[in-house]
């Protein structure tokens, strides 16, 4: 069997890269921006809309279809591509990042202990079961079972974490039965440059298909962010995908490519999308604020996704959203997804062109400056 990822690296501009990820059900540009399916459903989006905004791969969230429907109804219908209908590459997590939000946990070396959310059963997860789990689900990727520290957290509990994660990537690898998944390790670290680099080797001691860094976007702010990217990206190999794990806002991720990170997920632009935060180039706004009630402007002017080409007013969609009709989260949703999209192709036609540097300058300049609400309410109305 053909190996189930691969990278091409085709071009770099400084430490940031262009390239492509081969998988078995077809080929995904780098940098990519992957929008997350928590329960196997992008929320408000169907799998056709999805790669109409160009969507060439998608997350699930292994956590929660543990508990509902189950792995093992996923399997029995087809594995997690025909369960939501979806053909293209997708990547499962592991679990652990939600387990390690969850109350009363019990962490050992042998896995994580706490309480099933819906039945209060007592559960130990491991990274056997959730090898097992992910296998029964059938993503093309899938990711190692680690200890996310939270943030802020000692340097005694960070080198833990790290030995666990080190420790439950070995299982991982040894419990895995399918060849046609790749399985990514994950570097920890928090936010102590050492550490990060210690686990980095321990992680790519390992020869495996791609490397992500994690414990990122907990709480420790973009400086934080920045720094952590800028020391751990480079100790990744170059021939093999780097995944930054869920970081989401324009300025973090356009840091993370700056630094040489492919792949990143976040539920951003659907969780925004569905309160009404609106993302443009331009900047953020709210279309549920008042200046946007007789606003007969589509979202975004400059945009191509159905909802702002259709003609869909702010006024309608801020009418949609301040009623809670679903329509609104999905018209909305649907234009971040495409924002994301056009961000990460314009950051890799830049990097292809030797210009990363001054479209990062050139795209925070517009999307920071102070003056954006000014800019918004002067064309409401008209």
């Amino acid at each position: 069997m053909a190996a189930p990822i691969s990278y091409q690296l085709e071009h770099s501009d400084g430490r940031a890269r262009a390239g492509h990820i081969q998988t078995l059900r077809g080929s995904v540009p780098t940098p990519v921006f992957m929008p997350v399916g928590t329960r196997a459903t992008v929320k408000g989006m169907t799998p056709d809309q999805l790669a109409a905004v160009g969507s060439t791969i998608v997350l699930a969230n292994t956590y929660h279809l543990n508990l509902t429907p189950g792995e093992k109804t996923v399997r029995k219908m087809g594995g997690l591509h025909r369960f939501m209908l979806w053909d293209g590459p997708m990547l499962t997590d592991s679990g652990g990042f939600q387990v390690f939000s969850l109350p009363k946990l019990a962490i050992t070396d042998k896995g994580v202990q706490f309480s099933h959310e819906s039945q209060g059963r007592k559960v130990l997860l491991t990274p056997e079961l959730s090898m097992a789990i992910q296998e029964d689900l059938g993503a093309d990727i899938i990711m190692a079972f680690d200890e996310c520290p939270p943030y802020p957290a000692s340097r005694e509990d960070v080198a833990t974490a790290n030995r666990r994660t080190a420790l439950w990537l070995g299982r991982c690898i040894e419990a895995r039965t399918r060849e046609d998944q790749a399985l990514f390790g994950i570097v920890q670290g928090g936010v102590f440059p050492e550490l990060r680099a210690r686990s980095a080797a321990q992680v790519t001691e390992h020869d495996l298909p791609g490397y992500a860094i994690g414990g990122v976007s907990v709480g420790e702010g973009h400086e934080l962010l920045t720094s952590i990217v800028e020391h751990t990206a480079p100790l990744l190999p170059e021939d093999r995908p780097r995944y930054l794990m869920g970081v989401g806002l324009p300025e973090d991720v356009l840091v993370a490519i700056k630094h040489g990170v492919d792949m990143m997920d976040c539920v951003i632009p659907t969780r925004y999308g569905r309160s009404g935060t609106i993302f443009t180039f331009a900047g953020k706004y709210r279309v549920t604020d008042q200046n946007y009630r007789h606003d007969r402007f589509p979202l975004d002017t400059r945009c191509d996704c159905y909802t702002c080409t259709r003609g869909f007013t702010r006024s309608y969609i801020r009418h949609l959203i301040s009623t809670k009709e679903i329509l609104g989260s999905t018209l909305c949703s649907l234009h971040n997804v495409r924002f994301f999209h056009r961000l990460f192709t314009a950051a890799r036609e830049a990097i292809v062109a030797d210009r990363f540097a001054a479209f990062h300058s050139e795209f925070l300049a517009g999307y920071l400056q102070p003056t954006r609400k000014k800019t918004h309410k002067k064309r409401k109305g008209r």
